[in-house]
């Protein structure tokens, strides 16, 4: 075994742990939030946890899901909940 081999194992390792913890990271952060705040937000909790789990199913359209999540309804979600509507 040598350093070639050793490199190409890490960027396999990091190639699917990034994708897997930006899921995990986005469907934890639906799951905290509460259903009130989805509600005011225009949004539905179960419709995106739904979809940010079965977005890890597909590698780039989970990303993209998870991404989209994380930038864009995340902040909506957070907002309603902060009392910002």
């Amino acid at each position: 075994m040598d350093l070639s081999d050793l490199a190409v194992a890490l960027v396999l390792a990091i190639g699917a742990a990034v994708p897997l913890g930006l899921s995990l990271w986005a469907l934890l952060d639906a799951a905290r939030r509460p259903q009130w705040a989805w509600a005011l937000a225009g949004r539905r909790q179960v419709a995106w946890m739904a979809a940010i789990m079965l977005g890890t199913l597909t590698v780039i359209g989970g990303m993209v899901l998870c991404a989209w999540y994380l930038t864009r309804v995340r902040h909506e979600v957070a907002a309603a909940e902060d009392g910002q509507i």
